[in-house]
């Protein structure tokens, strides 16, 4: 198995299977008594026993990291419910710090109620300051104010990378939104040129015939070259019709110099007298110098047609 197909493939996994193991992670650290002095608790009372309720805080605290990014209020609250339990129940545990991650998930995720869901954590975080009180915490009231001080802060990341990820969805629209105005453009400039280069001809020579009815040779002639005309107007319009197919690939977006000898020919045949020279020897490789000499000639030659 390709090694480097790993990261390709734990992106396609669902968000809420990749967010799943860092809670799991969480969870299990928290059993681990290497671990124990680590918990983030709040009232600075002892701490109570392990124990099947100390099961159900970690669970809360940890499991509803899974839907973090897919659902960060029902995550929020089921955290802050879990932490609630383990602050007036004394459940210390690793497993605590999760609030910190959920606060960040929901600054960075949460797009409606934002403000409510502020308010409403403000008012239980105060509730809960005064029950620890009353429960004998030794805490100062700088202590308490220090906790929600680092839980804003939390917040405030997760609105600062909120905000950045939507910076950087705006620049990308707006990158994309002038690709699409300039491949417009390019593409109204090119149906310009063509059309109006075939059109022009054609409109000489259809005019040049109505006084060739005594000369029936020179007659089939213009008509000829009208019908030429048409089918290279047709032929350049299919061309650029095929650039608009996603399929399309690049090498064709460039005509061949070569090109510029039949159009020189179809406007000698549309009456207008041209002289086509060469010097030195042709690059192996233009990029889209071939397209713009093309382009300049045929613009060139349609208003010679036209006011010559």
């Amino acid at each position: 198995m390709d090694l480097r197909r790993i990261p390709q493939l734990w992106r396609r996994l669902d968000v809420t299977v990749r967010d799943l193991p860092f809670g799991l992670l969480l969870a299990v650290v928290s059993f681990i008594p290497a671990f124990r002095g680590y918990e983030t608790q709040v009232g600075d009372l002892p701490s109570s026993p392990f124990g099947p309720m100390t099961v159900v805080v970690v669970a809360l605290l940890t499991l509803p990291l899974a839907v973090r990014r897919r659902r960060p209020a029902a995550s929020l609250a089921l955290v802050s419910l879990g932490f609630l339990i383990a602050t007036l129940g004394t459940y210390h545990t690793v497993a605590g710090t999760a609030i910190a991650f959920a606060l960040i998930s929901a600054g960075a995720h949460l797009e409606h109620h934002r403000r409510t869901a502020v308010a409403v954590l403000t008012a239980v975080y105060i509730a809960v300051v005064f029950a620890l009180i009353g429960l004998g915490s030794t805490e100062g009231a700088s202590d308490f104010a220090l906790f929600y001080v680092l839980t804003a802060v939390a917040w405030g990341i997760g609105a600062w990378l909120r905000r950045t990820r939507a910076a950087e969805a705006e620049r990308r629209r707006l990158v994309a939104e002038a690709t699409r105005t300039a491949e417009r453009t390019r593409i109204a400039r090119e149906l310009h040129d063509v059309v109006t280069h075939h059109v022009t001809a054609m409109v000489v020579q259809a005019e040049a015939a109505r006084y060739l009815t005594a000369a029936p040779e020179r007659l089939d002639q213009a008509l000829t070259a009208v019908s030429d005309t048409g089918r290279r107007a047709t032929t350049d319009l299919r061309h650029l019709l095929d650039l608009l197919n996603p399929d399309h690939g690049p090498e064709a977006r460039t005509p061949p110099v070569g090109r510029l000898l039949t159009l020189v020919e179809q406007t000698r045949r549309a009456g207008q007298p041209v002289e086509f020279s060469e010097e030195g020897t042709p690059a192996e490789s233009t990029g889209s110098a071939d397209l713009v000499a093309y382009r300049v000639v045929q613009e060139s030659l349609t208003n010679a047609l036209k006011y010559a």
